[in-house]
């Protein structure tokens, strides 16, 4: 019998529910809840923090507006259009932490990396923010594949895909790489350096690895291929491959089972995983929370879901942007801090004007 807890579709109550329930408790009734509805082909949207240890899923006909948006690709429950007017009264000042402190971290990582501890470790850091938008606008106005506000906590508007299922296709889209679109003959420099490379490479045999787990065949559709990311303040490009896999036969919808199976993301810890978990939590010293977890929906014929990476999150009244990268044993500690720094951004340039 499918778990009570999948009957509350209010964030609120559902939070509640977990502060009574061990954490293995909480993830296998998410399982569940997921496997449920995906075999009775009720649509649901639902967040993964990087932890596992505050799973949260809706119903679709329970999300409460006034509580949580969400814009998946497209599969959204925004009802409004919005069309780009000049924007007038926009400011956003970021405060990273200190090359120093950073330094140490990166120094951190490096020496597990150099003691065979790992073979890539994604660093991760929170950096200040100030804007004279709330959360909710931020939402509204990003031009970015993935969206999700949860009102009072966070804004996500993410561009790397996590996995996508259609009929029994399962593929993932790790993004791994990013370089400012003026620098000189960029796409060219990212696409030769060594380091990136060998970075992404290790990144694609770990996804791979993951999705041979729940598919009977994996293949490498696309290899480092590049997108452009335009921000309030310049134009990024980012490195990503496709992997791609066909479920079994008999899969059935097992959503929650199979996301048990492939968290936390590749892209967004590293490689190996249960050693490199480790060094993350030793050399970054604070909670991400959803933070590079994960969120999506099920529309109840296709399964779609997202890195929760380009994350501002509240912090008692103050605003807090998570960004990071992959380090290896190659990296330059500089050019890792202006990547995070560079991560930093709001995903448009122009304020809308909402269309009813």
């Amino acid at each position: 019998m499918v778990s009570e807890l999948c009957k509350f579709g209010n964030c609120s109550k559902y939070l509640l529910q977990l502060l009574f329930f061990p954490l293995a408790n909480t993830l296998q009734n998410f399982s569940k809840c997921l496997n449920d509805w995906g075999k009775r082909k009720i649509p649901f949207i639902f967040l993964i923090d990087f932890l596992l240890q505050k799973p949260i899923a809706w119903r679709l006909d329970e999300v409460e507006v006034s509580e949580i948006l969400f814009d998946f690709n497209g599969f959204t429950n925004q009802k409004t259009k919005v069309q780009s007017e000049p924007l007038t009264d926009f400011s956003f000042q970021k405060s990273p932490v200190s090359f120093e402190a950073y330094e140490h971290k990166f120094n951190q990582v490096v020496s597990h990396l150099k003691a065979g501890n790992s073979f890539l470790v994604n660093l991760s850091v929170p950096t200040s923010i100030k804007t004279n938008l709330s959360l909710k606008h931020i939402f509204e106005l990003s031009k970015a594949p993935y969206r999700f506000w949860l009102k009072d906590q966070f804004v996500c508007f993410s561009p790397e895909i996590f996995i996508k299922i259609k009929g029994n296709s399962i593929s993932s889209f790790p993004m791994k790489g990013t370089i400012d679109a003026s620098f000189p003959d960029a796409e060219r420099v990212i696409l030769s350096d060594a380091k990136e490379a060998a970075e992404h490479a290790t990144i694609v045999d770990l996804i791979r690895n993951d999705i041979s787990m729940v598919a009977d065949k994996v293949w490498v559709e696309r290899y480092r291929y590049i997108e452009p990311v335009k921000t309030n303040q310049k134009t990024l490009l980012q490195v990503s491959s496709e992997i791609a896999g066909l479920l079994p036969e008999d899969f059935d919808g097992e959503f929650g089972d199979l996301l048990l199976k492939l968290l936390p993301a590749g892209s967004i810890s590293g490689a190996p995983k249960p050693s490199t978990l480790k060094i993350i939590k030793e050399a970054e010293g604070y909670e991400r929370g959803y933070y590079t977890g994960v969120m999506g929906y099920f529309d109840g014929e296709n399964f779609e879901s997202a890195v929760m990476i380009r994350y501002i999150e509240n912090q008692n009244g103050k605003l807090v942007f998570k960004s990071g990268g992959g380090i290896t044993a190659r990296s330059n500690a500089h050019s890792e801090y202006q990547e995070l720094i560079d991560k930093v951004y709001l995903p448009f340039a122009h304020v809308p004007s909402v269309v009813l």
